[in-house]
C-alpha cells in the first residue's frame, strides 16, 4: 500500500520533477506534488510524495529528513489526513443584525413634554 509523506521547508525553486527525483533515490515514487498558491502560482514551501510501500516511506523518512534539497533543509514525515474545516466560503460571519433602540434624531420637546411633535404644534 502506498504511503503519503509530507515534505516541508521546500525552496520556491523546487519542482515536482526535482522532488520526485530526490525521493527516487530511496525507493519507488508513486506521485509527487508541490503545493502552490492559487493566486500567484508560487510554491507555498511544502509538498507531498507518495511512496509505493510502507517500507520505502519509512526509509525515505529515515534517510531524507533533515537533508538539503535545492539549498534548503527539508522536513519529511508521514502525512496526516486533512482535518475537516469549517465552510470558508462567502457569507460567513452572521452580519450586524438589527440594532434596536433609539437611532438618534428628534427626541421630543425636552422638559415641556409632548415628545410626539411631528410638525403640527400643540402648545
Amino acid at each position: 500500500m502506498a504511503t503519503k509523506l509530507f515534505v516541508g521547508g521546500l525552496s520556491w525553486d523546487t519542482t515536482e520533477d526535482s522532488l520526485r527525483a530526490f525521493f527516487a533515490t530511496v525507493g519507488t515514487v508513486t506521485s509527487a506534488s508541490v503545493i502552490t498558491d492559487k493566486f500567484t502560482g508560487k510554491s507555498r514551501g511544502f509538498g507531498f510524495v507518495e511512496m509505493s510501500s510502507d517500507e520505502e516511506a519509512k526509509k525515505a523518512i529515515d534517510e531524507l529528513n533533515g537533508k538539503t534539497l535545492d539549498n534548503r533543509s527539508i522536513v519529511v514525515n508521514e502525512a496526516k489526513p486533512m482535518a475537516p474545516r469549517e465552510n470558508r466560503g462567502f457569507g460567513g460571519g452572521g452580519g450586524g443584525g438589527g440594532r434596536g433602540g433609539d437611532r438618534g434624531g428628534f427626541r421630543g420637546r425636552d422638559s415641556r413634554g409632548g415628545g410626539d411633535d411631528r410638525g403640527g404644534r400643540n402648545w
